[in-house]
C-alpha cells in the first residue's frame, strides 16, 4: 500500500463569533494515500471548505493533529506554513486567479519567482514544460483574455504543477465551466493522477465526483460517508462521446436546413 500523504486525527475547528463558538469541524479523521484521486463533497456550510483550508495549510486546526507527507503541521508558524505550502502543495481554484495582463507562461512562472528557497534555477523552462503538460504549449504568450475558460483553468493547473507538489488541491475547479469543458478538465486531472500525482477535489457536483476513485461526504463538520468508487467514470471517454453526439446533432441541423 502507498504511504500516507495526509493523516489527520481528531481535527476540530472552532470560530469565535462574539459570545458564540461556531464549530466548523467536529473531530475529523482522514487518511489519504499517495496516488489517490479523492473527491470531497458537501453542501454550503458543511465544513468542506474549512477542511480544504486546513489540508492546504491555509488555516490551522483548533484541536487535533495533521501530518502532511511525514511532516507534523499543527503548531507551525505562518512562515513555516507558507514554506510548506510552496514545497508540498499545488492549488487550483474556481476563479482561476490569473493575473489579467500577464501571459500564460508568466502566470505559471510566478510561484517559482516567489520561492525563497532558491530551488529553481530556470523558472521559464519549468513554466513552459508545465504548460506543455496540460496541452497549452502553443499558448505560452496568450493573456487570460485571449483564452477560453477551459484554457484559463489549464493555465491555473499548470501553475499548480510547476512547483512539483506532493499534493494537488482543487477547490470547485469546474464551478465556472460549461459541462463539456468540466469533463475535459476532469480528464486532465485523471491523466495527472495516473502519472502519480495525488489529487483532492472539493465539489458539490455529483457528476464531477463520479470521476474520483474515492468520495467523502462532509456534513455538519463531520465526515458522514467515506467510500471507494468501484468503477470511476473515464472522463476522456466521456469527452469522445460528447464530441460524437455534437457531430450527430450538427449533421441533423444541417440536414434540416437543407
Amino acid at each position: 500500500m502507498s504511504a500516507p500523504v495526509i493523516e489527520i486525527a481528531g481535527v476540530k475547528k472552532v470560530y469565535r463569533m462574539g459570545e458564540t463558538d461556531v464549530f466548523a469541524l467536529r473531530g475529523v479523521d482522514l487518511t489519504v494515500n499517495a496516488g489517490e484521486l479523492l473527491a470531497v463533497m458537501g453542501s454550503s456550510g458543511s465544513g468542506k471548505s474549512t477542511l480544504m483550508n486546513i489540508l492546504g495549510c491555509l488555516d490551522v486546526p483548533t484541536a487535533g493533529s495533521y501530518v502532511l507527507d511525514g511532516i507534523r503541521v499543527d503548531g507551525m508558524s505562518r512562515n513555516e506554513l507558507a514554506d510548506l505550502r510552496n514545497k508540498k502543495l499545488g492549488f487550483v481554484f474556481q476563479g482561476f486567479n490569473l493575473l489579467p495582463r500577464t501571459s500564460a507562461v508568466e502566470n505559471v512562472e510566478l510561484p517559482l519567482l516567489y520561492d525563497r528557497t532558491g530551488r529553481w534555477t530556470n523558472p521559464r523552462a519549468l513554466a513552459v514544460e508545465a504548460l506543455e503538460r496540460v496541452g497549452l504549449g502553443e499558448r505560452l504568450e496568450h493573456q487570460p483574455s485571449e483564452l477560453s475558460g477551459g484554457q484559463q483553468q489549464r493555465v491555473a493547473i499548470a501553475r499548480a504543477l510547476v512547483t512539483q507538489p506532493t499534493l494537488l488541491l482543487a477547490d470547485e475547479p469546474t464551478g465556472n465551466l460549461d459541462s463539456k469543458t468540466s469533463v475535459e478538465v476532469m480528464a486532465l486531472f485523471q491523466a495527472l493522477n495516473e502519472q502519480g500525482i495525488t489529487v483532492i477535489i472539493v465539489t458539490h457536483e455529483p457528476d464531477i465526483a463520479q470521476y474520483a476513485h474515492r468520495v467523502i461526504d462532509v456534513r455538519d463538520g463531520r465526515i458522514m460517508k467515506d467510500h471507494v468508487v468501484a468503477t470511476p467514470r473515464r472522463a476522456a471517454d466521456d469527452v469522445l462521446t460528447m464530441d460524437a453526439e455534437a457531430r450527430v446533432a450538427e449533421f441533423g441541423d444541417a440536414k434540416e436546413a437543407a
